[in-house]
C-alpha cells in the first residue's frame, strides 16, 4: 500500500454472498490470524498468505515447562556428584524426580500439539 492510500479513507466495499457455514469459517480464521474479518479477507484477497499464528500465551508456558526440566536436570546432576547435600536422596526421590520429568515431558508434547494445529484448525490456513 503506498502512503498516499494510507491516508485515504477506505469507502468501496465488495460485497459477497456466503453461507452460514462459510461465514463461520471465515471469522474462525481471522480469529486464529488475530484480525478482524474485513482485515483478513482484505490481505486474503490481495495474496497474503498466512503461515500460521503462534500463540504467545502458549509459548510463554512451554517456557516454564523448560524452566522446570532444567531445574529438574539440575537436581539429578547434583545427586549423580555424590554431593554431601544430596546423601539422603535415595533411589524412591530419583525415581519420583523422573517420573515427575517424564510427566512434564507429555505436558509440553500436549501444549506443542495445540500450538501447531490449534483446536479446530482445518489442514490448510
Amino acid at each position: 500500500m503506498k502512503i498516499k492510500d494510507q491516508e485515504q479513507k477506505r469507502h468501496h466495499q465488495i460485497h459477497v454472498p456466503v453461507l452460514s457455514s462459510e461465514r463461520q469459517a471465515i471469522e474462525a480464521q481471522a480469529k486464529r490470524a488475530g484480525m478482524k474479518v474485513a482485515r483478513y479477507l482484505r490481505e486474503v484477497g490481495q495474496g497474503y498468505a498466512f503461515k500460521g499464528v503462534i500463540d504467545f500465551e502458549q509459548v510463554r508456558e512451554l517456557a516454564k515447562i523448560n524452566g522446570d526440566l532444567g531445574r529438574l536436570g539440575g537436581l539429578i546432576k547434583l545427586w549423580l556428584t555424590n554431593d554431601e547435600r544430596t546423601a539422603l536422596i535415595g533411589k524412591a526421590h530419583l525415581e519420583a524426580v523422573l517420573s515427575k520429568i517424564t510427566a512434564t515431558q507429555d505436558k509440553m508434547a500436549e501444549i506443542m500439539t495445540r500450538v501447531v494445529k490449534p483446536r479446530g484448525a482445518n489442514e490448510e490456513f
